[in-house]
């Protein structure tokens, strides 16, 4: 899965309030060149959301995001979700995911928090929020101890500073919502979220080659 995640360079975080745009949103992404999404899971929508488009779409790579409990993790999981992405470092919910064999990316932003990661064998963790906790420069910083983490960077990022990002080696992939805007959701703008999508795509391949 983190090659496939990393192949994809950006995972599309997605907000989703009605579950009839589960779809069209999924076939926006698969044909802009993204078969893959988080899905927060801080709405009603998130869990039906993720039902549908694992079932209808089984080779995309549907996560849940803002997983904040393990009753969460658990539906999420029962849902489809093929990963689980918690914004911070909740031991309970780590703990859970590795005992059922749930791939997880907890939220680590200080060398503790990492450190915690490292002793439970993880190889990949999420930074969040990243400009807001000096992005690109502070993973640098607490990658160079923990050589053997990257890092997937979400909150603040987007077409402008994906280049940054990207061009560092010790991060895997970037979460980015700027494809999947909730207005252009909301409004059913799915031609222009797939648009977007296809420029994410081509802006990755620029960067890593």
């Amino acid at each position: 899965m983190e090659k496939m995640i990393e192949k994809y360079g950006v995972m599309p975080v997605v907000v989703l309030h009605d579950v009839r745009d589960a779809l069209p949103l999924a076939k926006a992404l698969i044909k802009g060149g993204l078969p893959c999404a988080e899905v927060t899971f801080r709405t009603d929508a998130a869990e039906e959301s993720i039902r549908r488009m694992a079932e209808h779409f089984p080779d995309m790579l549907v996560g849940a995001g803002t997983v904040l409990t393990i009753e969460q993790a658990d539906r999420a999981a029962a849902a489809g979700a093929k990963f689980i992405v918690s914004p911070g470092f909740d031991p309970e919910i780590v703990d859970y995911c590795i005992e059922h064999k749930i791939p997880v990316f907890p939220g680590c932003i200080t060398p503790s928090e990492v450190a915690q990661a490292v002793k439970r064998g993880l190889k990949v963790v999420k930074f969040f929020p990243a400009e807001q906790f000096g992005g690109v420069s502070t993973i640098k910083a607490l990658a160079a101890p923990y050589t053997m983490v990257r890092f997937m960077p979400t909150g603040g990022v987007n077409a402008r500073n994906l280049k940054d990002y990207l061009s560092c080696g010790k991060i895997l992939c970037c979460g980015g919502s700027w494809m999947v805007k909730e207005d252009l959701i909301k409004s059913g703008e799915f031609d222009k979220i797939c648009e977007m999508t296809k420029e994410a795509v081509e802006l990755v391949k620029e960067i890593r080659g």
